[in-house]
């Protein structure tokens, strides 16, 4: 017999990142598992067919719905559903001369359902990722593994389960709120518990290509593919794709 057919909305977009390249990428993995048909947007504008899908995927960069629209994903999630949120999902950016990018608070119902929101990153440097719980399925047989990607330093709302973590304690240039010089752990993925449906949040998948900072800049002097060089990355991505589908007893 068939497995079920499930349904996946995946919304994919933003600012000054390869948003095709993660977009492809992803759905290669969605397509991996036959009953998976999946439906495609550039931001939550669509919410009955989000609300509608079985369950949520998300690569977006300062792309955030109105208030109206966050309350209807929080009830979303807190009906059972499940929201792989990947990279900048969590971010909101504004540029102020003098003070560079700021994060403002101005989401605060989806930041919190997220389990946290962005503020600023180092430069883009490796650095090791942790495994925080080695016995949770989602992460278990992951070794430690080097990071070429944005680094997240965000604002957490509790509680959140922590899975895999990294340390950092310096600067964040080019941001307003660049003093991180407390050390201690960063999180890198997690889960956040929404009512009886859960959120799973991976930082990691930083992309950009030549022409992504458009207009800021006319051709950007490399091309970044980050944690996409990483085969753990690629396992962590599968395993949250099973997760949010409730595939696990499959595997």
């Amino acid at each position: 017999m068939s497995a079920p057919r499930l349904s996946a909305y995946f919304v994919c977009g933003g600012r000054y990142h390869d948003f095709d390249y993660a977009r492809a990428e992803i759905l290669k993995l969605l397509l991996e598992h036959e009953n998976i048909r999946t439906r495609l947007g550039e931001d939550y504008r669509d919410l009955d067919a989000i609300t509608a899908s079985d369950f949520l995927v998300t690569y977006t960069v300062d792309v955030v719905p109105d208030t109206a629209g966050a309350a209807r994903l929080r009830d979303y999630v807190a009906a059972g559903h499940r929201w792989l949120a990947l990279h900048g999902t969590n971010s909101v950016l504004r540029y102020v001369k003098g003070r560079g990018w700021e994060a403002p608070r101005e989401a605060a119902l989806f930041m919190e359902t997220l389990g946290s929101q962005f503020v600023a990153h180092p430069p883009i440097a490796p650095y090791r990722v942790e495994v925080t719980d080695p016995g949770h399925p989602l992460v278990a047989g992951i070794e430690p593994f080097e990071a070429d990607d944005e680094l997240y330093l965000s604002e957490l709302h509790p509680p959140i389960e922590v899975l895999l973590h990294t340390r950092y304690a310096g600067e964040a240039a080019g941001f307003a709120e660049r003093d991180w010089h407390r050390d201690e752990p960063r999180p890198v993925c997690y889960l956040k518990r929404v009512g009886t449906g859960e959120v799973l949040y991976l930082t990691l998948g930083h992309a950009r290509g030549r022409y992504d900072m458009q207009p800021l800049m006319r051709e950007y002097p490399a091309v970044e593919r980050g944690s996409w060089k990483q085969p753990a990355f690629y396992e962590l991505l599968r395993r949250g794709l099973r997760w949010a589908a409730r595939l696990e007893a499959a595997a």
